[in-house]
């Protein structure tokens, strides 16, 4: 799963370039999903006084919302973008106005000004409004997604890669970088993706059936603990794999 996102300030054409590019994208017969931050503190998707705002005052942690049209899930807390991304399974997530990651980003802006506030070493190019006034800033692209969006696709489906764990800076960095560094150092073709050593995890995790990356302090924890008592076991064999399933 391939996962950018599209940062800006309001009205600097962060919703515009995204719908175009997810129609170019699903033209290419790509699965497309999307994460829309909203920095309104007071956004909330429920209506007070609903039944379902009842449940989550009542106490309920987690609140679903079914209807013939839409299921709409209600978490009572801010996700990471770590844990909304364990949601999805598509070829390529979106995220509109999301600047706490380490994924690759499209800076949309009015003016260079607004482009130099959020511009970092993750981002790989430049689209919104200043698009029509300039071709590139800082030597990335600048790229009309109304004009262009051909353009603009194709430099996506070059630059962005596979999700990265998105780990924290002081959690990994066994391959010598934080996992914002290595994006970085992806976008300029300076590492691959397969640098990131958690892809050849010796422990694999699964809860409810999706793995979860473990760094290696904790994989060597998890391996240790549970050697430890299975080599006691009758049928042990120090070459051989070792599998637990806990059902709940």
């Amino acid at each position: 799963m391939k996962v950018f996102s599209v940062i800006g300030i309001t009205d600097s054409g962060k919703t515009t370039t995204i719908e175009h590019i997810i129609k170019e994208l699903k033209k290419r017969n790509y699965s497309v999903g999307t994460v829309k931050h909203i920095h309104f503190h007071g956004f909330k998707m429920d209506v007070e006084g609903t039944n379902t705002d009842r449940h989550k005052k009542a106490g309920s942690s987690l609140v679903t919302a079914r209807g013939e049209y839409e299921t709409d899930i209600l978490f009572q807390e801010k996700l990471s973008i770590n844990e909304i991304l364990n949601f999805y399974n598509h070829d390529f997530v979106i995220l509109e106005g999301a600047r706490d990651t380490c994924a690759p980003k499209i800076v949309t802006a009015h003016d260079e000004e607004a482009i130099e506030e959020r511009l970092d070493e993750t981002s790989f190019a430049v689209s919104g409004r200043i698009a029509d006034t300039i071709n590139e800033y800082k030597g990335l692209p600048a790229i009309s997604a109304v004009k262009d969006i051909e353009k603009l696709v194709n430099l996506i489906e070059e630059k962005v890669f596979d999700r990265l764990p998105d780990m924290k800076d002081e959690c990994c960095k066994k391959c010598g970088y934080t996992c914002k560094e290595l994006c970085s150092l992806i976008l300029k073709g300076k590492a691959e993706r397969g640098d990131c050593i958690l892809d050849e995890q010796k422990v694999v995790l699964k809860i409810n059936g999706k793995a979860i990356k473990m760094v290696p302090f904790v994989q060597k924890v998890l391996f240790n603990s549970v050697e430890s008592i299975v080599k006691e076991l009758e049928g042990y064999n120090e070459n051989g794999d070792i599998e637990i399933c806990i059902r709940k």
